[in-house]
């Protein structure tokens, strides 16, 4: 006799890992795209701004993208589905490529922050992938599939600074023009990959039920998770939007630049692969507080010296710290809802993270302008203080419930 359980278990097993082996592919491109970004933003920036504190802006125009896309991003996947949300950022994503290369053509600085805002939008959407990947899963497999996801990104640290490696000069004297228009052809592949996720439309009864959202984000919990997500990523954007430039200024080359934020990428994603394992063995607070510290680790490391090692190192440490802390606040959020409270509550997680990164990343450029590359690395340290406070009070008191 045929265990209709059983079956049903498997296929949906099935599923799910399918999704995530796209999804993961998904973001090794989406993810070329933000590196090709963050590789060339504030270069780009330099050469077309009217003044050199606003060469940074681009990159902040890409987190005002990602704070402004991540609460349409929850609805449109709350109305249509997560697939139709993934479809439309794709198609902002070959957008921004298609815009910045006529802007790096044109000379235009509006409209390469115009660019920028989109790719941010295209991020905004992919920043949901983690947690689609946990659609349907088994609360053993959540942190794995998250940190799966997240693993795609290694491909992302080798193909974007390699792609602005290949074409950067191949439209001599508009540096960086082709590696765009690349970038926009990038996007168009994510967009086949994306459309055959498997992720139903939501019930129209699952629109209307679920907790309030401020009932929801009042619990301890999720305070914490949301803070450390809010410290762990606008942290480490703070320090890696401003080192290419400081690379620059420091008189180190293009090729020790892209070098440091390719590596930056890979330590941001390599650690996924163990992420989820980690959080399994000692739980997601533990998790979090070490990629704090190495946050701040990595602060140390940058005000100890300017060479391109020291840039280097800085770089690679501090895409570690983002990967435990950002990964591991994730799977805090993912504790803190129900299945049909989830779009909301994710997209509003999203929005503190991204709102408070779009904040700290248009004051970076200000920041390095002004006072330098130390008074960048100084920045670190008070919010990791917070941050490892807070996940110590949450835990006390979970503990302390627990026995009581």
């Amino acid at each position: 006799m045929i265990d209709v359980t059983a079956t049903a278990s498997e296929a949906e097993n099935n599923r799910v890992r399918a999704n995530v082996m796209r999804l993961a592919a998904a973001q090794a491109l989406t993810g070329a795209n933000s590196a090709v970004i963050f590789a060339t933003g504030s270069i780009v920036g330099a050469m077309l701004a009217p003044d050199v504190s606003l060469a940074t802006v681009p990159l902040s125009m890409y987190v005002a993208g990602l704070a402004a896309g991540t609460l349409p991003t929850g609805m449109l996947s709350r109305a249509y589905g997560r697939r139709a949300a993934f479809i439309a950022g794709t198609a902002f994503g070959t957008c921004t490529g298609l815009l910045a290369a006529l802007a790096i053509l044109r000379g235009s600085f509006l409209l390469f922050c115009c660019a920028t805002f989109l790719g941010g939008l295209y991020g905004a959407v992919s920043q949901s992938y983690r947690f689609a990947a946990a659609d349907g899963a088994s609360a053993a497999f959540r942190p794995k599939a998250v940190s799966w996801v997240m693993a795609g990104g290694v491909f992302a640290g080798v193909l974007g600074p390699q792609l602005v490696q290949w074409t950067m000069d191949i439209w001599s004297p508009y540096l960086f023009g082709f590696s765009f228009l690349v970038q926009a052809a990038v996007a168009l592949v994510a967009m086949g990959i994306l459309a055959g996720v498997d992720m139903p439309k939501p019930a129209p009864v699952d629109l209307h039920r679920g907790r309030p959202l401020l009932e929801i984000a009042r619990q301890p919990r999720f305070i914490a998770a949301a803070l450390c997500g809010v410290i762990a990523y606008p942290t480490m954007n703070f320090v890696m939007t401003s080192a290419p430039l400081a690379m620059k200024m420091c008189g180190l080359s293009l090729s020790d630049s892209n070098f440091g934020i390719q590596w930056h990428i890979v330590a941001m994603y390599g650690p996924s692969f163990f992420t989820g394992a980690l959080i399994g063995r000692f739980g997601a607070p533990i998790v979090v507080a070490t990629g704090l510290l190495l946050e701040a680790g990595a602060a140390i490391v940058g005000l100890s010296g300017i060479t391109a090692m020291h840039f280097w190192a800085t770089l690679i440490v501090l895409g570690t710290g983002w990967n435990f802390g950002f990964v591991g606040a994730s799977a805090l959020v993912l504790e803190t809802h129900r299945p049909e409270e989830r779009n909301k509550v994710q997209a509003f997680n999203d929005f503190l993270v991204f709102g408070m990164m779009a904040i700290g990343s248009f004051s970076s450029g200000q920041v390095l302008a002004d006072y330098g590359w130390a008074a960048v690395n100084w920045v670190v340290f008070p919010p990791v203080i917070l941050g490892v406070a807070v996940l110590a009070m949450v835990s006390r008191m979970k503990r302390q419930a627990s026995l009581s």
